[in-house]
C-alpha cells in the first residue's frame, strides 16, 4: 500500500521546506508541521482504513528521516522513558510524527529550551511537561514558565497522589511561578495533602505559613554565633529558626493522614535530605528501632562538631538525638509495617501506627524547643 499520490507530494512539499516538528492529528486526518514561520498543513486523503493509513505516513516519515522505513523503531521505546537517548540528533525525533518519540526527546538528557518549545508543539501533554521541567536547560530558558503555568492550569485535574506531589515540587523551583501562584497552591494544600509533599520537597526554607521560632532560638543564636562554619550547628538553627519550625509542622501534617504509601515515602526521604548534615555523605536503610540505637551510639560517641554544639548548648542533647535519627530515614523505617501490602488511605495507617507514632514524637521532639 502506497500512498495517495497527492499527500505523498506534499508531504516531500513540506519536508523539503526543513520542518521543526510534526505532529499528526489522527482524528481530523491533517499532518501538521512547525516552521520558523508558522504552522504547515497537509490534509490526509486515506484510501484505506485511517490507522493503517497514518502508519503508512509514519513509515513515509521515517524512511526520510532516520533511513528506516519501519516507522519509529521498536527498541527506542524501551528506552523512552527512562532517558537513554543519544544526545545528537535529538531534532530529528521530532520529525516523526510519533508521540512515544517527542517522550523520548523530553526524557533525553540533552534537551535545551529550543527543543522543549518544538516538543511542547508537538506534544502537549501533562506528563511531558513534567518531564521537561526536569532538565536544568528548560528550567532555566523561556519555556520552563510556560510548562509551570500549564502544570499549575492543569493540576485540579490530576487525580493521583503521586503527580500532584510532582506537579507541585516541580512548579515550586525557583524562577518558574509567581508569588501569587505559590500562594494559592498553598491555599489548595490545606485540603489537598499531596500538595504539601510538593512544598516539603521545594521549600524546605520558604513554607509560606511560618511558625514562630522555638523558645530558645535566641539563646542558641548567640551560644552559636562563632560555629558558621560548623554544618551540625547550622542545621540546629535551621531547624529552630520559624522557617525550620514551618517545615517540621509541615511534614507532621503530611505523616500523620498520609493517603498512599508514595507520600509517606517521599516525605522519609525529603527529611533525610534536610537532616543530611548530621550524616555526610552516608545513607541507611534501615529500621526505627535500629535508627533510635544509631542516634544513641552517635551521642556517645560524637564528632568534634557535635561536641562542639553540645559544649556550648548543654540542653540540645534531645534535638541533636533526633536530628541524627530523622537523618536515617527511608523506606527502611516502615518496611517493617508494609511488607510486600500495596495498602492505602486508612488500612495503610493503621498499619503503619507502630512506627509512625514514635517517628512522630522524634518530630515534635524539635518544635519550639
Amino acid at each position: 500500500m502506497t500512498l495517495a499520490s497527492q499527500d505523498a507530494l506534499r508531504i516531500n512539499v513540506l519536508l523539503a521546506n526543513k520542518p521543526q516538528a510534526i505532529r499528526i492529528h489522527e482524528s481530523s486526518m491533517t499532518l501538521y508541521g512547525l516552521s520558523e514561520k508558522g504552522e504547515l498543513k497537509v490534509e490526509l486523503n486515506p484510501d484505506c482504513r485511517d490507522e493503517q493509513y497514518v502508519k503508512k505516513v509514519k513509515e513515509m516519515l521515517s524512511g526520510y528521516v532516520l533511513g528506516s522505513p519501519g516507522g519509529y523503531p521498536v527498541y527506542l521505546q524501551r528506552w523512552t522513558r527512562m532517558g537513554q537517548m543519544r544526545d545528537d540528533n535529538l531534532e530529528q525525533l521530532l520529525l516523526l510524527g510519533e508521540p512515544e518519540a517527542v517522550i523520548a526527546l523530553a526524557c533525553a538528557s540533552g534537551i535545551t529550551d529550543e527543543l522543549a518549545r518544538r516538543a511542547w508543539w508537538a506534544l502537549e501533554d501533562a506528563g511531558n511537561a513534567r518531564r521537561m521541567l526536569i532538565s536544568e536547560a528548560v528550567k532555566q530558558g523561556e519555556m520552563g514558565a510556560v510548562l509551570a503555568a500549564y502544570l499549575v492550569e492543569y493540576l485540579p485535574f490530576e487525580s493521583e497522589p503521586e503527580q500532584m506531589m510532582m506537579t507541585v515540587a516541580l512548579v515550586l523551583q525557583p524562577g518558574l511561578i509567581d508569588a501569587g501562584m505559590k500562594a494559592e497552591l498553598w491555599k489548595k494544600s490545606q485540603r489537598k495533602t499531596p500538595y504539601l509533599v510538593g512544598f516539603l520537597s521545594s521549600c524546605s526554607d520558604s513554607i509560606p505559613d511560618q511558625q514562630p521560632p522555638s523558645s530558645f532560638y535566641q539563646q542558641l543564636k548567640s551560644a552559636l554565633d562563632d560555629e558558621d562554619k560548623n554544618a551540625v550547628a547550622q542545621l540546629l538553627l535551621r531547624v529552630m529558626s520559624p522557617p525550620g519550625q514551618a517545615f517540621l509542622t509541615t511534614a507532621i501534617k503530611v505523616l500523620s493522614k498520609p493517603t498512599t504509601q508514595e507520600m509517606v515515602t517521599t516525605t522519609l526521604d525529603v527529611l533525610a535530605d534536610y537532616f543530611s548534615a548530621m550524616r555526610p555523605g552516608e545513607s541507611v536503610d534501615i529500621t526505627l528501632e535500629e535508627l533510635e540505637q544509631d542516634a544513641a551510639d552517635y551521642m556517645t560517641n560524637t564528632s568534634s562538631k557535635v561536641q562542639s554544639v553540645m559544649r556550648k548548648c548543654a540542653d540540645c542533647e534531645q534535638q541533636l538525638y533526633s536530628m541524627r535519627l530523622l537523618s536515617g530515614m527511608s523506606y527502611g523505617v516502615i518496611r517493617p509495617c508494609l511488607g510486600d501490602s500495596t495498602a492505602i488511605g486508612s488500612l495503610m495507617r493503621r498499619k503503619l501506627e507502630p512506627v509512625m507514632t514514635p517517628l512522630l514524637q522524634h518530630i515534635k521532639s524539635l518544635q519550639h524547643g
